[in-house]
C-alpha cells in the first residue's frame, strides 16, 4: 500500500480532529456512559484503511488528557485499534459499525472496571450503550450523508468509481 501525501494530510486532520473533539467534549468522553462522539470517525476506516491511522493517532492523543491516561492510552487505543482494522475489512457499513461498539465494551468496561471498580457489568453496558448512540446510530446517519455529498467525497479523496465499491 504506497501512502501519498495527500494521505498523509488527511491522517494528521483526522488525528486532529479526533483529539481535538474528545478533549473538548471533557469528561463525558472518559467515564461510564461515554458518549465520545470524535467515535464517529472510526466508520472513515470503511472508506479508506488509511484513515484508521488518523483515528488511532487521535485516540491516543485523547487519551493523555484522561483521568485514567496511562490505562487509557494503552488499552483505550487498542480498542480503537482494533475496532478500525475490523472495520477496514467489512463489505457492509451496518456490520461495521458495531465492532466499537463490542470491542470498546469490552476493552473499556475492563479498564473502568479495574481503575475505579465501578461493577463491571455495568461498566460494559454503559460503554456499549454510549459507542452504539455515537456509532452505530449517528455514525450511520453520518455515513449515508457523507456518500451522499460530493463536497466531502472529494475532501475524502473518493471519485465515483470508488463510492460504488463503498456501497
Amino acid at each position: 500500500m504506497k501512502i501519498k501525501i495527500n494521505d498523509i494530510a488527511r491522517i494528521a486532520i483526522i488525528a486532529a480532529l479526533y483529539a481535538s473533539i474528545t478533549i473538548i467534549q471533557g469528561d463525558s468522553a472518559f467515564f461510564g456512559v461515554q458518549f465520545r462522539i470524535a467515535e464517529v470517525f472510526n466508520l472513515l476506516a470503511f472508506i479508506n484503511p488509511i484513515y484508521g491511522i488518523g483515528v488511532i493517532v487521535g485516540c491516543f492523543l485523547s487519551n493523555l488528557y484522561s483521568p485514567i491516561m496511562l490505562l487509557d492510552m494503552v488499552f483505550g487505543t487498542l480498542a480503537t485499534a482494533l475496532s478500525v482494522f475490523l472495520i477496514s475489512k467489512s463489505k457492509k457499513i451496518f456490520i461495521a459499525s458495531l465492532y466499537p461498539v463490542i470491542i470498546n465494551a469490552i476493552i473499556v468496561g475492563f479498564e473502568l472496571y479495574f481503575a475505579y471498580r465501578f461493577p463491571l457489568f455495568l461498566t460494559i453496558v454503559q460503554v456499549a450503550i454510549g459507542e452504539f448512540v455515537v456509532v452505530f446510530i449517528i455514525g450511520n446517519i453520518l455515513f449515508r450523508f457523507v456518500l451522499k455529498n460530493k463536497a466531502i467525497l472529494n475532501i475524502l479523496g473518493i471519485n465515483e468509481k470508488r463510492k460504488e465499491i463503498i456501497k
